[in-house]
């Protein structure tokens, strides 16, 4: 329990612009696939986003919050696999298939974003992730 709240208050002190890049996130991986919650795609979507989610609050519990958060988005690679060898069956035109196309690219960019950061943090950048007021790194264990 105490790695989840470790991990809510660093998500709370990220940037504003951080955060709604994370919302973005949230809204394709868990909002808009209740729309479409009868088929497959909208099921195997959120199963893996709360997956991500308890990896990421294990990640959090081992390393604090750091880059290493990265990993948490690894099973994101099947899934995007998955999605495009089913992209001749879905329909580009309607709003599932729109819903599938954005989900790809937004997750996608966020892969290439985590790789850098899991990079930088096996290259030695180990400290916690958010920043104070006065721009320090600030630790989020109390």
């Amino acid at each position: 329990m105490r790695a989840f709240i470790r991990f809510n208050k660093g998500m709370m002190g990220l940037s504003t612009p951080v955060r709604l890049w994370l919302l973005s996130l949230v809204a394709v991986n868990l909002v808009i696939p209740l729309l479409f919650i009868g088929t497959s795609e909208a099921r195997v979507v959120i199963g893996t986003l709360l997956i991500s989610m308890l990896l990421m609050t294990g990640l959090t519990a081992w390393a604090g919050f750091t880059r290493i958060l990265g990993l948490g988005h690894i099973l994101w690679v099947p899934l995007l696999l998955w999605l495009w060898t089913r992209l001749d069956a879905i329909p580009a035109d309607d709003l599932f298939g729109i819903w599938i196309r954005v989900l790809m690219v937004l997750n996608g960019i966020s892969l290439v974003i985590d790789a850098v950061d899991v990079t930088r943090y096996l290259n030695g950048e180990r400290e916690e992730i958010v920043r104070g007021p006065d721009g320090a790194t600030m630790p989020i264990d109390g």
